[in-house]
C-alpha cells in the first residue's frame, strides 16, 4: 500500500489528531492566561470537551462487535450532550470575568441536561443494532423514542447559545465587538456542521456518510479563535510562537500513529503523543507565566523610578537650599566666621554640594534610562572643553598630590554635540574618575584627530581594573568590587550616564586597563565635524 493511500485512508484520524492538539493548546493559552476568568476556564472545559467528542466520534466506527460499537454511539452521545451544554456555558460567560448563573440555570438546565446523559445510555435512545457495518464505516443504530429528546436539547443548547452570541455582538462596541464577533462566526460554524452532519442527517435522513469527518468541523472554531488572538494582539508574538510550535510538533508526533503496524507501536506512539501535547501544553503555561512576571516586574520598575524621581527632587530640593546657605556663611555675608567656624562650614558646603552631586547622577541615569533626557546639539571646539575640564580638576588632583597633564592635537577639534552634557558628564566624569581612584602617580589626558575621529582618553596609575569588575563598568549602579572602599561617595552611575551621553552622539566609550593595580586607560571617540 502507498502512502498516498495510507494517508487517505487515515485521514479521519489525521484530522483527530490535529483537531486535538489544535483545541487542547488553544483552550490551555487561554486559560492559563487568566485563571481566575469564568470564561476562560469554560473555554478550557469546552476545548478538551471539543476533543474529547471528535476522539469518542472517530471510536464510534472502530469497534468490531455490536455490544462495543452499541456502547460506543451511546458514549458518543453522552459526551455530546455535555458539550452542548459547555457550548451554551461559554456563550453565557463570555466575555465576562465573574458570573452568578440565575436559579433557572442551577435548578432546571443542569437537572435537563444531566437527565438527557443519563438517557442517552440507555436503550431508550439507541435500542439495537440490527447489522454491524465493516470497520471503518459507520453503524446505524435502531433509534428509540428518547432520540427525540437528545434532538431537541441539542438542538436547544446550540441554537439558544447563537442566540446569545450574536446578541453580545450587536450590544458590544470596539474591539470587544470584533473579538466577540470572531468567536461567534466560528462557534457557529462548528454548531451548524455538527447539527447538519453528525444530528439531522444520520438521525432523519439515515445518512451517516459524513460522521468520519466530523473533526473537520472543529477546525472553524479552532481558526477564528486563533484569528482573534492573532488580530487584537491578546497575546505577545513569544506566546503565539510557542503555541503554533507546541502545535505543530504535537501533531507531527500523531502521524506517528497513522504508521504503525503493531499493537505496540500503536502504545507507544499514542504515549508519546499524548506525552509532547502534556510538554507543550507545560510550555506554554510557563511562557505565559513568564510574559505576566515580565510585565508585573515592569510595573514595578516604573513604581521605583518614579518613587526614585520622587525623593531623588526632594532631597536634592534640600541639599540644594543647605549648600546655598552654607554657601552664604563661607562667603561672609552674615559677617566673618571665626577661624573654628570656617573649617568646619567649608566641609559642610563641600559635602552638601557632593550630596547634590549624587542625587543629581541618579535622577541622570534615570532619565537616561526612560528616554527623557534632551540634547542641545551644536557645534562647538572639544579641545576647547577638554582644556576647560582639565583646568577645572587641577585643585583636586593637586591636593592628593597627583601629576595632571594634558596633550592636546593642534588641528581643528570641531564636533557636533550638546556641550554641557558632554563636559560635565562625560570629560569631567573620566578626569574626575581617574583622580578619586588614583592614591599616587600620574594622570595624562590626551585628545588627538584620526581618520575623521576625535579620541579623547584619560590614561592614569591608579588601581586598575580587574576582569570580574570590567563586566560590571558602564552599568547602572554599577561598582567595582572594591570600588567604594577607595571612593566611598561613589554612587556607580558615572560611568554609566558617560556611556549613555557619549552613544547618544554616536561615540564609543571602553575602557582598558592591565588588571588590579596596573592603571586603567578611559577612551571616547567622537566623529568631528
Amino acid at each position: 500500500m502507498g502512502i498516498t493511500s495510507l494517508v487517505y485512508i487515515n485521514f479521519d484520524l489525521l484530522s483527530v489528531g490535529i483537531a486535538i492538539a489544535g483545541t487542547v493548546l488553544l483552550g490551555s493559552i487561554i486559560f492559563f492566561n487568566n485563571t481566575k476568568s469564568i470564561t476562560n476556564r469554560t473555554f478550557l472545559y469546552f476545548s478538551i470537551l471539543t476533543a474529547i467528542w471528535g476522539i469518542s466520534n472517530y471510536l464510534e466506527y472502530r469497534f468490531t462487535t455490536i455490544d462495543a460499537t452499541l456502547w460506543a454511539l451511546r458514549l458518543h452521545l453522552f459526551i455530546s450532550t455535555l458539550h452542548a451544554f459547555f457550548f451554551f456555558q461559554l456563550a453565557y460567560v463570555f466575555p465576562r470575568e465573574n458570573v452568578v448563573f440565575p436559579r433557572w440555570y442551577r435548578y432546571i438546565l443542569i437537572p435537563i441536561v444531566t437527565t438527557v446523559m443519563i438517557v442517552v445510555l440507555t436503550p431508550f435512545v439507541f435500542s439495537s443494532i440490527a447489522t454491524l457495518a465493516p470497520v471503518g464505516e459507520v453503524t446505524r443504530a435502531t433509534p428509540g423514542p428518547g432520540i427525540a429528546l437528545f434532538i431537541l436539547v441539542a438542538f436547544g443548547l446550540l441554537l439558544s447559545s447563537l442566540v446569545i452570541l450574536f446578541r453580545r455582538v450587536a450590544k458590544a462596541s470596539g474591539i470587544e465587538r470584533r473579538q466577540s464577533l470572531m468567536l461567534s462566526i466560528g462557534m457557529s460554524l462548528m454548531a451548524i456542521l455538527i447539527l447538519t452532519f453528525n444530528v439531522v442527517l444520520p438521525n432523519m435522513f439515515a445518512n451517516l456518510s459524513f460522521i468520519p469527518l466530523a473533526a473537520l468541523f472543529i477546525f472553524p472554531f479552532v481558526a477564528f479563535t486563533s484569528y482573534a488572538i492573532y488580530r487584537h494582539h491578546l497575546f505577545n508574538l513569544k506566546v503565539a510562537t510557542t503555541a503554533f510550535l507546541g502545535f505543530m510538533v504535537t501533531v507531527f508526533s500523531f502521524v506517528n500513529i497513522l504508521y504503525s503496524t503493531q499493537l505496540s507501536e500503536v502504545v507507544i506512539n499514542i504515549t508519546a503523543f499524548l506525552i509532547v501535547l502534556i510538554g507543550s501544553i507545560k510550555i506554554v503555561q510557563d511562557t505565559l507565566s513568564l510574559k505576566t512576571l515580565t510585565e508585573e516586574l515592569g510595573e514595578i520598575n516604573a513604581q521605583q523610578e518614579t518613587l526614585i524621581h520622587f525623593i531623588g527632587h526632594e532631597v536634592k530640593g534640600f541639599l540644594t537650599k543647605d549648600a546655598g546657605a552654607l554657601a552664604e556663611l563661607s562667603d561672609g555675608d552674615f559677617g566673618p566666621l571665626s577661624e573654628q567656624a570656617k573649617p568646619f562650614v567649608e566641609r559642610a558646603l563641600a559635602q552638601s554640594r557632593q550630596g547634590v552631586d549624587s542625587v543629581s547622577n541618579i535622577l541622570k541615569a534615570a532619565n537616561l534610562k526612560k528616554g527623557t533626557v534632551s540634547y542641545v546639539k551644536e557645534s562647538f571646539d572639544l579641545k576647547a572643553l577638554v582644556a576647560e575640564a582639565v583646568e577645572r580638576s587641577r585643585a583636586a588632583a593637586k591636593q592628593k598630590g597627583l601629576e595632571l597633564s594634558l596633550t592636546a592635537t593642534d588641528e581643528s577639534c570641531q564636533m557636533i554635540g550638546d556641550k554641557n552634557q558632554i563636559s560635565d558628564h562625560v570629560l569631567r566624569n573620566l578626569i574626575d574618575n581617574s583622580i578619586n581612584y588614583t592614591p599616587s602617580g600620574s594622570i595624562a589626558v590626551s585628545l588627538k584627530k584620526e581618520n575623521g575621529k576625535l579620541i579623547f582618553a584619560v590614561k592614569d596609575t591608579g588601581v586598575g581594573i580587574t576582569d570580574e569588575d570590567k563586566k560590571r563598568l558602564f552599568t547602572e549602579g554599577g561598582h567595582g568590587k572594591d570600588s567604594q572602599t577607595i571612593n566611598v561617595h561613589s554612587t556607580g552611575y558615572g560611568l554609566y550616564i558617560a556611556k549613555q551621553i557619549t552613544e547618544a552622539h554616536g561615540g564609543i566609550i571602553r575602557a582598558e586597563s592591565g588588571g588590579a593595580g596596573k592603571g586603567s586607560t578611559f577612551t571616547v571617540e567622537f566623529l568631528a565635524a
